[in-house]
């Protein structure tokens, strides 16, 4: 059962946007300052990645383990209410990531997922340093075409 009202529910939800989100202005900033460009959210290209880096080929998303539905991850628990709501959101979701790799792919560009997860936590200045040196080695190197990092 929900512990909140409906009205406070919906003004929780309300609040939530789908960019700028932390996870993306961390990996952002970390990115921009070891010196790459990128353009954010770009409507011109399906699935509007977090990050795109035409000069490489490359889109990145930026996952929340929630929304998500990050299966195994601390930050991710199944709702206890309105469960078959949460549970079509959470497979549309997937679907979608899915369509977007499939995609990209097809149009020979190379794609990243970051969980959220990957960055959070304990030392989360460590992990995005580790992060940021994972994308810059994988876009510079221009060889795999799929990198998913987890926490």
């Amino acid at each position: 059962m929900d512990t909140l009202s409906p009205a406070s529910r919906h003004l929780n939800m309300s609040r939530i946007r789908s960019r700028d989100t932390s996870p993306e202005r961390t990996i952002r900033r970390a990115l921009f300052k070891a010196g790459f460009r990128y353009r954010i959210c770009d409507k011109r290209y399906p699935g509007k990645p977090d990050l795109i880096f035409p000069r490489y080929y490359a889109v990145i998303f930026i996952n929340g383990c929630f929304w998500h539905a990050h299966e195994g991850c601390q930050y991710f628990r199944f709702p206890k209410s309105n469960q078959a709501f949460w549970q079509k959101k959470f497979s549309r979701n997937r679907e979608r990531d899915a369509e977007n790799l499939k995609y990209y792919q097809d149009q020979c560009w190379r794609v990243c997922f970051v969980w959220e997860c990957a960055i959070r936590g304990k030392n989360s200045r460590r992990k995005i340093d580790e992060v940021t040196e994972q994308i810059s080695r994988w876009l510079e190197e221009a060889g795999e075409p799929f990198l998913e990092i987890r926490g």
